[in-house]
């Protein structure tokens, strides 16, 4: 995928090395990147601990929220895949016994929605 993907608002795999650099202040000693994406300037990582998203805000990006979900707190997520006339695919993320959705991630007619939902079931299952 490339750049007009990424702009569409297309999530595409982000290398470990590069997820690491990224994320060098936010990991504790020991734990590891098993599958990042980016989502336009955002950043969906699975650790071997917690589910991370990188929210860039601002006309720059230099502001960035950093919100890490443990697996053990997420309890439930639904995943809306796009139609012929809805172009966004939906990720809703839930934790403890939260009646909205903590999280709620736009995709656009993009295949890596299936990768991250089976991402997320793995690490939440394990």
């Amino acid at each position: 995928m490339g750049l007009f993907d990424g702009l569409m608002g297309n999530a595409s795999e982000v290398k470990q090395a590069k997820a690491d650099k990224d994320l060098e202040d936010v990991l504790v000693p020991g734990e590891t990147v098993d599958l990042a994406f980016v989502l336009v300037r955002d950043l969906i990582v699975f650790t071997d601990y917690r589910l991370i998203i990188v929210d860039k805000q601002g006309m720059t990006g230099k502001k960035t929220e950093y919100k890490s979900y443990p697996y053990k707190s997420i309890s439930r997520f639904s995943v809306e895949t796009s139609g012929h006339f809805d172009l966004d695919a939906e990720l809703k993320i839930w934790v403890s016994s939260a009646l909205e959705p903590a999280e709620t991630l736009q995709f656009r007619k993009d295949k890596n929605i299936v990768k991250v939902q089976q991402a997320l079931a793995a690490a939440v299952m394990k």
